[in-house]
């Protein structure tokens, strides 16, 4: 049997006192590797396509667990084809269905999805959460998975254009809150997210626009190429030629997410707050809470894109033709330009609040040039009553 020793200090009553100024300081560094999957793949309904259930751990032999929450819309589309499938892949699906508009992307539904994750019993690091339906549900399932058990597996298959190209494809997780959008969130990656295009065959003609603003995002700030394409193909973009996923359409999803993924790896946990993807994403969330009857998010990023593109022109970044050129695409997908909301007051109120976001600068995206990018910092109030009068004279002037 070993001895145990105990080592005493030579001055027993001073052992354990609190040392003086400056202390004892201990730093913990550690990293945690973070790697997770985004997929293209076609036919993920399909029994006899293996992606789904290998990204809920099935073989199709021995039965496995998942909590499968649905979006309402969802539901009634594909509902059917969700059951059978996982039934093929002897899947012992929970199913949660929900709503997936923005009124209800609050906290309320983030603890929705943890009472049935305990009712479930879920297991904590074999049992996955598997999340369809588009960016809001994406966004409440994504955060509430982050907080059970400080962290569940889970599984994105979004059904929109917005979360195909946008929402599902980061590892940012938000609610709103209060006044504010995405004010409560986490930062907690998916194991993987599937992308299906033939999902948006059933996506209505707005929805697909909504979609749309976030890939002219990327053309504006990133993608020349993807511009000319979109130039190119718009009148031909519709929620069936995007679904079939013809060699253009094809090119637009795919440039638009490999896009995304270029600018997001580097600074998945935003350390460097100068974002080029927050392009369109500084006046839009006052506007989008406050616009009655609600805008998509797409469509508020639009007319904040509207504004910046006039912001660009007005400080010598970016030609008038090239501001034209931009707008008229941007109207071509069905967005908006104006909103009677967005007036030279609530861009002053969005920017101070982005400013906030971004630590005390304005740090503000504009195109710098078709397919590039350049940050300000002094934007003042006078530029921003410009650049909506600039919006305003090419919305009500012939088409360019």
């Amino acid at each position: 049997m070993s001895e145990i020793t105990t080592i005493r200090p030579h001055n027993p009553a001073s052992a354990f006192d609190i040392p003086r100024p400056p202390g004892l300081t201990w730093y913990v560094q550690s990293q945690q590797p973070v790697g997770y999957e985004v997929s293209l793949t076609r036919g993920l309904l399909n029994p006899v396509n293996p992606v789904l259930a290998r990204a809920v751990g099935a073989d199709g032999r021995i039965g496995v667990r998942a909590l499968i929450v649905v979006d309402q819309a969802v539901e009634e589309l594909y509902g059917p084809g969700l059951h059978s499938y996982f039934d093929a892949w002897k899947v012992d699906a929970v199913w949660k269905v929900m709503p997936g508009d923005e009124e209800t992307k609050n906290l309320e539904q983030v603890v929705e999805v943890t009472r049935a994750m305990t009712e479930m019993g879920i297991l904590r690091r074999t049992e996955r959460v598997v999340v369809v339906g588009g960016g809001v549900l994406m966004d409440v399932v994504g955060m509430a998975a982050s907080l059970y058990r400080r962290g569940a597996p889970y599984v994105r298959v979004p059904t929109t254009l917005v979360g195909q190209v946008d929402a599902g494809v980061g590892v940012k997780t938000g609610v709103n809150h209060g006044t504010h959008k995405n004010r409560l969130g986490t930062y907690f990656a998916p194991e993987s997210t599937l992308i299906d295009p033939e999902f948006l065959r059933t996506v209505d003609d707005r929805h697909i626009a909504n979609g749309l603003a976030e890939i002219i995002k990327m053309a504006l700030i990133k993608d020349a190429a993807l511009f000319r394409i979109l130039e190119e193909n718009v009148e031909l973009i519709t929620s069936q030629t995007l679904a079939d996923c013809g060699s253009a359409a094809g090119e637009i999803v795919s440039r638009a997410i490999a896009g995304m993924l270029d600018e997001l790896e580097p600074n998945l946990w935003e350390g460097v707050l100068e974002r080029s993807v927050d392009y369109g994403h500084t006046f839009s969330p006052s506007l989008e809470l406050l616009a009655d009857p609600p805008l998509l998010h797409g469509e508020a990023v639009a007319v904040d894109m509207a504004v910046c593109l006039a912001l660009a022109v007005g400080r010598g970044h970016l030609a008038e033709a090239e501001a034209h050129r931009a707008l008229n695409l941007i109207a071509g997908c069905g967005l908006p330009l104006t909103h009677p909301v967005f007036t030279p007051r609530l861009l002053e109120v969005g920017l101070a609040d982005a400013v906030k976001h971004r630590d005390g600068q304005q740090r503000l995206p504009l195109t710098d040039g078709i397919g590039s990018c350049v940050f300000v910092n002094d934007v003042t109030p006078s530029e921003l009553a410009r650049a909506l009068a600039f919006v305003q004279a090419h919305a009500d002037g012939p088409a360019r």
